[in-house]
């Protein structure tokens, strides 16, 4: 079991592969900056009545993130279509002129094969956003966005993940030719600099006892929370549910308590005030509150973040800063965030 004392410092593959990620990404935007200008035009010349996404994990994760750029941003309504629909039920759900976007690090789950195949018989628009470019998946889809994370040995995706999120950025901003998200995208790989040099120690022993967990997003934040309950399941063993800042008090915040911390995770956008009045309430209610972002108010521990970064890219700032704190939470915990339990690098689901 590792000391306690020195997990912070310890570099275990998640860690040295999430530290990537500026570098990644900064590959990414130049590389794929002509194949997404291609894409947009394409677009732009026959607009898609809808989207769908098709993912899995962390993957569909980083679909959530797209989904809420395309909605939020142009307008598009994006439905995430469960692969089983065709893999096992075998049902042809209509697809035609849609943008069909699968994200996966692999390539290579037969569920998500067979869905991104439907799509294209049906005349979609198939797009893969994808790591691993040799794979299956990228001859089935007819445009492939390459994520150009390299090799990843954890089997916690970090650099992946951040390059999926790029990736979405990307095409929204080269589809919609908004010059003010351009501009924004140049700026992501020194974001993501100084988000991974950010500090949120603090908040390791709060999580290290907890084993249950909400963490709080909302908005283009939500995938995020989505993304940082996953790893502190799969990573540490922490019972930890992705939960809407707005759905919270409808119910499920009863749990929250001594020992049920909450995490909350924001950005600065339309969604503020009501993550601020979330954070007022929680702490009028004794709640163990961490609090990372744009939010204000009183908190059990307050995380430092990156400012002036558009409320685009701050979501994807916070999960940079995230990982080497879920990585000290699991060795805190005395477990191996490279290999969890039960758990292999490509789950292929049928």
């Amino acid at each position: 079991m590792p000391d306690k004392n020195d997990t912070a410092s310890t570099l275990t593959a998640m860690l040295r592969e999430a530290q990537e990620a500026p570098e990644v990404v900064a590959r990414l935007i130049e590389r794929n900056a002509h194949l997404c200008r291609e894409l947009g035009e394409r677009l732009r010349a026959s607009p898609p009545p809808f989207a769908v996404t098709c993912a899995r994990g962390s993957s569909d994760n980083a679909a959530t993130f797209v989904k809420y750029l395309l909605e939020i941003h142009s307008g598009l309504v994006t439905a995430s279509v469960g692969p089983s629909v065709t893999s096992v039920y075998e049902a042809r759900p209509r697809m035609r002129d849609a943008l069909f976007l699968a994200v996966s690090q692999s390539g290579r789950s037969p569920d998500i094969l067979n869905l991104a195949q439907a799509g294209r018989d049906d005349g979609a628009l198939t797009v893969a956003l994808l790591n691993d470019t040799s794979s299956p998946l990228a001859s089935t889809c007819e445009f492939v966005l390459p994520l150009h994370a390299g090799q990843e040995k954890s089997v916690a995706a970090t650099k992946s993940f951040i390059a999926a999120l790029a990736a979405g950025f990307q095409l929204v901003a080269h589809w919609s030719q908004d010059q003010d998200l351009l501009d924004a995208l140049d700026t992501l790989p020194d974001v993501l600099a100084r988000a991974s040099a950010t500090d949120w120690s603090a908040a390791v022993p709060v999580l290290t006892e907890a084993d249950n967990l909400f963490v709080v997003g909302r908005g283009v934040g939500f995938a995020v929370a989505q993304e940082a309950a996953l790893k502190l399941k799969e990573t540490s063993g922490i019972h930890a549910e992705a939960m809407s800042a707005a759905e919270l008090m409808h119910g499920p915040w009863t749990l929250a308590g001594d020992h049920f911390p909450i995490l909350v995770l924001s950005q600065r956008d339309e969604t503020l005030s009501g993550v601020n009045d979330l954070v007022t309430k929680l702490n009028e209610q004794g709640v163990p509150v961490i609090v990372a972002g744009a939010a204000e108010g009183k908190a059990s521990v307050t995380l430092p973040s990156v400012e002036d970064v558009h409320p685009y890219l701050a979501p994807i700032a916070l999960i940079q800063s995230f990982y080497p704190l879920v990585n000290a939470t699991a060795l805190g915990r005395g477990r191996n965030p490279d290999n969890p339990p039960r758990l292999r690098k490509v789950t292929e689901t049928l």
